[in-house]
């Protein structure tokens, strides 16, 4: 085999180093030192980014909805992509978080943006739909949501729900049915792991995790036809918040039925169903409890171990459970090295809500405050153990009363991001589309270096 020249071998490496790092540009930034002032910038392009080399625009708003006839009651939330099956991640898909709630696809390639369901009513009528937080695509090729919101007994709220044809569906045709085997709960984050198990939250100041194992978790059309749900306990989840050693607990049969002991209501659309929340205050079928534990997001480590990451929004902390060894731990908190000082982040750090995932496994947080506060974050985990040793500051939004939330890194484009702006004063909420590209010269050096080797390559074949 021919050796290459000396020089034309070191570009050759760092051509194959700059691809590699093609897949990490989002996490090459200068970390921002405070956040924006609230009404700083336009709402088009509403962040303060962490780098020159990132790039946003808006794709879809609310205005430009209404105005095209389609029913959109706004307070844009969750995001993701049709992961799997034909075109498989053209679409995004998110939902809508009002009285009267909605489930909204955008396409990728034609910008356009259309409304697959909307609740008949707005609650507290019946049959009515309230407070879609949840977005997720299934293994199966559906896509589920939930509702946020909780109400006085007989439960009417708290439901998991199915888009049974998330990518065939046009406007006003999607089929959405009430998946009744996942117990009812404050549903916000919702992550499958690779035995297709299902994990939620309650998001409650006292709130507990919880895991769906359906009886046949390779079977999208019968998943949801029974499984059994459990609650983490951590220790003898008698402490709060609490980290270490962890179990799940089973409260339902492997039909979905309740065991004995467990609380089973009727609601007023006569459905009975689990109350997952009283359920796991009883003694016999104790959760831990956490502080308004919402958004879920699982990585997946170079050994195999896949890793559940869980934001409490009260306690300002992100949680992280290795579901391999069961070991609770906490990931990021104000007492987390802020990167721009060196220094504990404390206040600054207010909130967290929503969680998101590079394609290089980096984790984001995003907080729920206000535009003028509301920042994303990068933890910073060299080491991936469940415990990151700094965070940055990633983005900043100046959107008056919004805040970013569903962000979401595009599995097929790993320097494409997504992140919804919700509720702004202006009603106007915004899908923002943030790109990275290599640093400036980059191409210039690269291309400078692939005619080197071409010289070499003629000079050789010359001789």
């Amino acid at each position: 085999m021919s050796r290459l020249h000396p020089l034309a071998a070191a570009l050759a490496l760092a051509f194959c180093a700059q691809t590699a790092s093609a897949q990490t540009l989002f996490s090459t930034f200068t970390p921002i030192a405070a956040s924006v002032a609230a009404g700083a910038l336009p709402e088009a392009s509403p962040f303060v980014l962490s780098s020159a080399n990132f790039s946003q625009r808006s794709v879809a708003d609310r205005t430009t909805q209404l105005a095209a006839g389609q029913f959109n009651t706004g307070s844009w939330d969750m995001i993701d992509t049709n992961r799997t099956g034909p075109d498989a991640g053209r679409y995004l898909f998110s939902v809508f978080e009002t009285a009267q709630a909605g489930v909204q696809r955008y396409d990728t390639v034609t910008g356009n943006t259309v409304t697959l369901w909307a609740s008949p009513a707005a609650a507290p009528a019946l049959n009515s739909a309230v407070a879609f937080d949840a977005s997720r695509w299934t293994p199966f090729g559906t896509y589920l949501t939930a509702e946020e919101n909780w109400g006085s007994q007989p439960q009417p709220y708290g439901r998991l729900f199915e888009l049974t044809n998330p990518t065939s569906a046009t406007t006003g045709t999607g089929t959405l049915l009430h998946r009744n085997a996942v117990a009812r709960v404050s549903h916000e984050g919702l992550a499958f792991d690779r035995n297709n198990s299902l994990y939620y939250i309650d998001e409650l100041n006292g709130g507990s995790l919880y895991k769906y194992s359906s009886a046949t978790p390779t079977n999208g059309a019968t998943y949801f036809n029974g499984g059994v749900n459990s609650v983490l306990r951590v220790g003898t989840g008698a402490v709060d918040n609490a980290t270490g050693a962890s179990s799940w607990v089973a409260f339902t049969d492997v039909a979905g039925v309740g065991l004995a002991g467990s609380v089973t209501i009727t609601d007023p659309n006569g459905i009975v169903s689990v109350d997952g929340r009283a359920t796991t205050n009883t003694a016999a079928f104790l959760g831990t409890n956490y502080q308004r534990p919402e958004d879920l997001e699982i990585q997946t480590l170079a050994n195999g171990d896949q890793i559940l990451y869980v934001a409490t929004t009260t306690t300002n902390q992100v949680y992280s459970l290795n579901l391999a060894t069961n070991e609770m731990k906490l990931f990021v908190s104000r007492n987390t090295i802020d990167a721009a000082t060196g220094l504990a982040v404390g206040s600054a750090f207010t909130s967290p809500d929503n969680l998101a995932i590079d394609a290089a496994g980096n984790i984001y947080v995003v907080e729920d405050q206000p535009g003028g506060a509301a920042d994303i974050w990068f933890a910073t985990d060299t080491n991936r153990d469940g415990v990151a040793e700094s965070m940055s500051r990633w983005a900043t939004l100046s959107t008056v009363g919004a805040e970013p939330t569903g962000l979401y890194f595009d599995l097929f484009n790993s320097n494409r991001a997504f992140v919804n702006v919700q509720h702004p004063a202006s009603g106007v909420d915004r899908l923002i589309e943030i790109s990275a590209v290599p640093e400036p010269g980059t191409y210039a050096m690269l291309l400078g270096g692939l005619a080197l080797l071409a010289g070499i390559a003629r000079r050789r074949n010359a001789r």
